[in-house]
């Protein structure tokens, strides 16, 4: 009678997801060369450029998805905490050892290779956070899970805060998806959203004017309900606390580096600085636009070709693709993201698993935050804070992890009849 370890290996891989993994792949190597081409060394193949260096990462990124594939599925549960502890140590290794670059300390290099450890620590937290949230007993709705589940996901972010990496960290604020599916009150995420709607505000208005239209509020609250002691509670805790998110907020933006503010006022509106931290966004923008329905035609962008737009094969990538394929073709792009993360989300959907299932929102929820916060300061929907759009942006960090975190689910998923603790 056969068993588990004798089986094929690739028994029941989601080959669709795969599929659509492959086809970003490609489509992201190809936008790369459009967005750094070079006349004088047109071979894609050429590893001298970007586009050459892109293929080998590539390559490395397909031998390393057979290896997960190859892996015991058990592997993963049970080396979860390890991972997790193996990722927080390197990331404060790079505090002690870490290369700076381009304002922040968050690369180690090898010679000339240079690797990010915080775009590694992305899968690791999620690993950690699966196993946690996976154990007997645990329930959400528990104060010490929400404890322990806060711990997983803000110690990496700390860390990545101290290496100037905040674009990075806000990623793990993501995972506020993955606890509301395992039982996290909506009240959490209405109370999120009001924290980003009273933290902007704070930022365009002055404080001492917010904080007594608080106050108004809260008489006209006190006011029209019922006059009981637990309501007058809540409304004066209600005060006290949107009171300190203000006060909080000044205090956190007076800290910030200059460009962090530039950019912040830039996306608010209140600075025109289309000639400095502006520009990238004010370029990619006319990149996109030039591009009408139709776009110009691969290799024909102009803002492309002739390097208008800063970081046009990394963090603005998608600009490459608005201009050369237009709407048309960026709704496509889009759409295929979209395809992707809600497959991974009916695959979570169908595990018995609890570890698998968390972990694949995990998965979809990461996915997610990169998509909607890459194309959104692409298009001035969001501000600049420097993060990938998975498997196009230039880079083998960014490649190899996302690679990583997706080809550890599907592993989960084809033996998703099982149930991993």
């Amino acid at each position: 009678m056969p068993t588990r370890s004798t089986s094929r290996l690739f028994a029941n891989v989601d080959w669709i997801t795969v599929g659509i993994y492959l086809a970003l792949i490609l489509m992201g190597w190809g936008n790369i060369y459009a967005a750094v081409y070079n006349e004088d060394h047109a071979n894609i193949f050429d590893i001298s450029q970007k586009y050459g260096k892109q293929m080998l990462w590539i390559g490395t990124a397909f031998v390393i998805a057979i290896l997960i594939l190859i892996i015991d599925s058990e592997f993963y549960t049970a080396f979860s905490f390890p991972v997790y502890a193996i990722s927080i140590l390197s990331l404060l290794l790079v505090l002690v050892v870490g290369k700076e670059v381009k304002g922040s300390k968050s690369w180690i290099y090898f010679g000339n290779t240079g690797v990010q450890p915080a775009e590694f620590a992305k899968f690791a937290a999620n690993l950690a956070l699966a196993k946690f949230l996976s154990r007997m007993n645990i329930k959400m709705t528990d104060l010490s899970t929400k404890i322990y589940s806060s711990i997983i996901i803000i110690l990496p972010m700390l860390i990545i805060i101290l290496q100037h990496e905040t674009g990075v960290a806000l990623v793990y604020a993501a995972y506020i998806f993955v606890l509301y599916r395992e039982g996290l009150s909506g009240n959490f995420l209405l109370l999120g959203v009001s924290a980003i709607i009273l933290f902007i505000v704070s930022l365009l208005f002055n404080k001492y004017y917010v904080i007594a239209a608080l106050a108004v509020l809260a008489i006209i609250a006190f006011l029209l309900v019922k006059k009981k002691r637990n309501n007058i509670l809540v409304i004066v805790a209600s005060l006290i606390i949107t009171s300190g998110i203000v006060l909080g907020t000044d205090f956190a933006f007076r800290k910030l580096e200059g460009y962090q503010k530039t950019r912040i006022n830039v996306f608010l509106g209140k600075e025109m600085d289309k000639n400095k931290t502006g520009y990238n966004v004010n370029q990619a923008k006319i990149a996109i636009g030039s591009g009408g329905f139709w776009g110009k035609g691969y290799l024909e962008g102009t803002q492309t070709k002739f390097d208008f737009v800063p970081e046009q094969d990394t963090d603005f990538i998608f600009c490459t693709v608005g201009e050369e394929w237009g709407f048309l073709g960026s709704t496509a792009i889009i759409g295929l993201f979209i395809t992707l993360i809600i497959r991974i989300i009916f695959m979570a959907e169908r595990q018995r698993s609890p570890f698998s299932r968390i972990y694949g929102y995990g998965v979809a929820s990461i996915f997610f935050f990169h998509l909607m916060i890459n194309v959104g300061m692409t298009i001035g929907l969001a501000p600049v804070i420097g993060i990938p759009l998975p498997f196009f942006s230039y880079g083998g960090s960014s490649l190899w992890s996302f690679t990583i975190l997706l080809f550890i689910f599907i592993k989960l998923d084809s033996h998703r009849l099982q149930v991993f603790r």
